[in-house]
């Protein structure tokens, strides 16, 4: 591989940059705030290891097929993403829906709600695997891409990696495949335009603070420790944007915040901003356009 095949690190494709020495972005119409919603829907193959897990391995060592994780995911697509519709439909708001492809073939009902409420289709690789373990990571993206255009009539915008993971060559295999977005990078509250082989991509502000995986999974807080820790975000990002545009995703997976005694709290999220006058609930493609905008 010569020099000029040899994929960009990170720094080569974006320099460092402060925030308080950049130009102020604002939102239309006084607005302080973009309060951007994602939910994850994934397939996790029964005949792979899982994504996550909860339950220890009897023996200390994972086996499979591992029906009790497997399981706990499709709780996720049986019941818990039809509190999601429920919540974000009577809101009037529409999420963006990262998701890997593999959904429109294995819970097409699923994919199918996503699509007649119009919520936005963001790419999620063909299912959840993280991108190192591809042979072929040109043709997953490529495919998977092609299966979302097929069942939405529209190339998505956006990708995110499952578990936000990226090869040094990925941000140049994603705008090679029509990518505009992604959420990968998780540097910034506000979006970002980084150098590809292929173009410029832009890194919206994607979070693993304000994740349910991370929250109730890793760090196995209490159910209500989502909206504690949203409404903090919130508040000091509210009180910034005053200043300056700011955006706060929340990310959220069906078979976690789905269940019965989380569901509550996310919906009180989206009950507490209501009470703030200058809050936009965009979608990803939403953000994009705006940010272009204010970049002309």
């Amino acid at each position: 591989m010569t020099s000029q095949d040899t994929p960009m690190h990170p720094r080569q494709r974006t320099e460092y940059s402060a925030i308080v020495d950049r130009p102020p972005l604002r939102l239309p119409k006084g607005a302080r705030l973009v309060l951007w919603p994602i939910v994850n829907l994934e397939v996790w193959d029964i005949s792979r290891p899982m994504p996550r897990q909860v339950l220890p391995a009897p023996t200390g060592a994972s086996l499979l097929p591992d029906v009790p994780h497997w399981s706990w995911h499709e709780y996720g697509m049986r019941v818990g993403v039809w509190r999601f519709f429920d919540l974000f439909h009577s809101r009037g708001i529409k999420p963006t829906l990262a998701i890997n492809a593999r959904v429109c073939e294995d819970y097409a009902r699923v994919a199918e709600e996503a699509r007649r409420e119009d919520w936005e289709f963001m790419g999620h690789a063909y299912d959840q695997m993280p991108i190192h373990k591809h042979e072929n990571q040109r043709d997953m993206i490529n495919r998977s891409m092609d299966i979302l255009e097929r069942f939405t009539g529209k190339r998505p915008l956006g990708w995110l990696g499952p578990g936000l993971t990226q090869t040094y060559e990925t941000p140049d295999l994603l705008a090679a495949a029509g990518v505009k977005y992604i959420g990968d990078w998780v540097y910034d509250d506000e979006p970002d335009i980084i150098r590809t082989a292929n173009g410029r991509l832009v890194t919206l502000p994607y979070t693993v603070e304000l994740n349910d995986i991370a929250m109730m999974i890793v760090q196995h807080h209490e159910s209500d420790y989502l909206l504690r820790r949203a409404i903090d975000a919130f508040d000091r990002l509210y009180a910034e944007g005053e200043r300056r545009a700011k955006i706060m995703a929340v990310a959220i997976h069906p078979y976690i915040s789905g269940q019965p005694h989380r569901i509550k709290y996310l919906e009180a999220i989206y009950d507490y901003a209501a009470k703030f006058a200058g809050v936009l609930h965009w979608n990803g493609e939403q953000i994009l356009e705006w940010y272009l905008r204010a970049k002309e």
